[in-house]
């Protein structure tokens, strides 16, 4: 350990380069989307007392990162990843800068610009990469988002010697943005983590992000409902539709998962959104929209003035529908950006509520 270094860092070599390692969960960089991680100081996105009262996707897919950033301050003109993975993950129809690689920005509030991703080797859960390289000296403020399919073990930051790393500046509103719901939700198939719809919402509003995406998983159990509900979130984004097997299994849980969280939380701000699936197969989506939509209207009913809803049939715009997923279902970043700029009204009215 060099000198320079300081506690708890080391100097490493990354790609041929002497740099110094420090882990992402030391202070002063801040890592969020894992709610429970101050008290279990691992990367799950839900409480691992929780997971028995998941279903078993849902406790193996809590554990995959999508929706993590880590975020710090350094004038360090180098920086580097070091990353353990939880496995190796292949998918046919999304990259691996996506499921396990990370990305990594530049910029403070809502100014922030994409400077590269990681790509991880196949077959490969440790690997490393300079994520940036040379950039002109200064202070500079980065954000490092975390894999969208596939859990971390560890990640450390290889920086300069000498550099200097500070505390990141605080978001507009420290209470997070929650958002529930399917594959889509989860971030597939994204070419990498900056480009789920979710993580597009966090950047342009500058507010903290939590992603509870269940890849065919969001079935919206009582369960999952009361642990959503205990979390102190500034707004609710409810995409819960796409996973509902059926339109009858919609209708008996979408209004019910729904009052579960509001009467727990009769103030919070909860933005309702249904399948943008509505594109490719109406005859299908058409009265799973008009459920989604019941749910929203009854809670107008009952003098609710803080939920709004989002048709899924606007989500990917009114020209080339077709170029916004990789197989008809998953969008890609194309059809996550498209679905940010047409949730993104409501849920800026929502932090306004």
């Amino acid at each position: 350990m060099s000198d320079s270094a300081g506690p708890g860092l080391k100097s490493v070599e990354i790609e041929g380069r002497e740099m110094l390692c420090m882990d992402v969960l030391e202070a002063p960089v801040e890592v969020s989307g894992f709610p429970w991680l101050d008290r279990e100081r691992r990367f799950c996105r839900l409480p691992v007392d929780a997971l028995p009262d998941m279903s078993e996707a849902v406790r193996r897919l809590a554990w995959c990162t999508s929706g993590g950033m880590a975020r710090f301050r350094s004038d360090s003109r180098t920086i580097a990843i070091r990353a353990e993975l939880a496995e190796v993950v292949d998918m046919p129809h999304m990259p691996r800068s996506g499921n396990s690689g990370f990305d990594i920005y530049v910029g403070t509030g809502t100014e922030k610009r994409f400077i590269n991703a990681a790509r991880p080797p196949m077959n490969e859960r440790a690997y490393e990469t300079v994520l940036v390289d040379r950039q002109d000296g200064g202070m500079r403020e980065w954000t490092l988002n975390f894999p969208v399919y596939n859990g971390v073990n560890q990640v450390v930051l290889g920086l300069d010697p000498g550099a200097r790393v500070e505390p990141p500046s605080r978001f507009s509103d420290e209470k997070p943005l929650l958002f529930y719901g399917s594959s889509i939700t989860h971030g597939g198939c994204a070419s990498r983590p900056g480009n789920t719809y979710p993580n597009f919402l966090s950047r342009w509003l500058d507010a903290k992000l939590i992603n509870f995406g269940f890849s065919g998983s969001a079935r919206a159990e009582p369960a999952m409902a009361r642990l959503i509900a205990t979390v102190d979130m500034r707004v609710f984004v409810m995409d819960y539709d796409h996973n509902a097997p059926n339109a009858d299994y919609l209708k008996q849980t979408h209004e019910a998962f729904f009052r579960i969280v509001r009467e727990a939380r009769p103030k919070l701000p909860i933005v309702i959104v249904s399948s943008p699936s509505i594109n490719a197969n109406p005859s299908r989506w058409v009265a799973r929209r008009e459920i989604v939509r019941e749910t929203y209207e009854n809670a107008l009913k009952r003098g609710d003035d803080r939920v709004w809803f989002v048709d899924g049939e606007t989500l990917f715009g009114d020209a080339d529908q077709d170029a916004c997923t990789v197989d008809g279902v998953h969008p890609n970043d194309l059809g996550f950006l498209r679905m940010a700029k047409a949730i993104r009204p409501s849920v800026e009215a929502a932090l306004l509520a």
